[in-house]
């Protein structure tokens, strides 16, 4: 049997639309050429794909059963080509990577610059995002990798975990919240609260945590930026909770950096590729040099060089 990758879209985009012309507009072909495309096919099938009226164009019942590995078949012909041209990118010396800004701005040039000591021949282009960017921009291949917190779902992308964060309070250096060894959700909620904007991840993680905590803040300000979180914090006008990831950032503002009290909201860290079926694990590994960073980050967390 020979049905080549032509035949089968047309299969497919004809069996979604169940109209010729429709078809023919997407796939930009005339309806003589999609016919044909088509007739070839169950030619080469040995049967009817399809059941033409003079209105609709309805699936036989063979073809209803072919229809998801046809579906199949072209998303892994399609992931094929997409690795291909990112292999050959890699070679010629290209890689991307959508990291979040907690990351990006703190332990991330680190591990860039013994990254290039190592492939001084890649060059590396950072895209800074928040984290549901992140994932999307792995998961339609607009990135070779991704650097974020690891979500609920992981639907077409896989997840290499390299540390877990556990987030912590942040008050400005003269408060007397600063000199409290440990701080709880009662007290934080007590305090004018600088939360992320809402429909954020991280924004809904606190809130989660609040109401496990049963407490709701008094007066409650949002921003959009850690950054900016955290120089409303060093100038007296909250309190907020950030990842750990952040310390060093908060710290170099003059901002107390405090654990707190159950619940304890946990993390992991970890690099983002998109989901590849079939492919070896050296394949793999090849394609995502990246994974250097894996060892390089695992090994200052075990070193205790990485808050967490």
């Amino acid at each position: 049997m020979n049905i080549s990758h032509r035949q089968l879209r047309a299969f497919v985009t004809l069996a979604q639309c169940s109209s010729f012309a429709e078809a023919c507009e997407l796939l930009h072909l005339s309806q003589p050429a999609l016919s044909i495309s088509i007739k070839k096919m169950e030619e080469a099938a040995g049967g009817s794909l399809f059941s033409r009226s003079t209105r609709r164009v309805e699936l036989s019942p063979e073809g209803r059963n072919f229809l998801p590995v046809a579906r199949r078949l072209l998303a892994d012909w399609e992931q094929a080509i997409d690795d291909l041209g990112r292999a050959f990118s890699l070679q010629q010396g290209k890689l991307s990577i959508a990291v979040m800004p907690s990351f990006a701005m703190n332990q991330f040039p680190e591990a860039l610059v013994v990254f290039r000591q190592r492939y001084p021949d890649i060059n590396i282009t950072v895209e800074d995002v928040v984290m549901e960017n992140v994932i999307e921009a792995v998961r339609q291949g607009k990135v070779d990798l991704g650097i974020t917190f690891e979500p609920e779902q992981l639907d077409g992308v896989d997840f290499l975990p390299l540390f877990t964060d556990r987030f912590i309070a942040v008050v400005a250096g003269d408060s007397p919240l600063a000199r409290k060894p440990e701080l709880d959700w009662q007290l934080l909620a007590q305090q004018p609260f600088i939360a992320m904007n809402r429909g954020s991840w991280s924004r809904a993680t606190t809130d989660r945590a609040m109401a496990d905590a049963k407490v709701t803040p008094r007066h409650l300000s949002e921003a959009n930026q850690l950054a900016t979180i955290g120089r409303m914090v060093s100038l007296g006008l909250g309190v907020s909770v950030v990842p750990a990831l952040c310390r060093g950032q908060m710290e170099s503002m003059g901002i107390a950096c405090k654990p707190i009290a159950q619940p304890v909201i946990e993390r992991q860290v970890g690099i983002f590729t998109r989901k590849r079926h079939g492919l070896s694990k050296a394949t793999q590994a090849d394609h995502c040099k990246l994974l250097f960073f894996y060892s390089y980050i695992s090994e200052k967390v075990e070193r205790g060089n990485v808050h967490n």
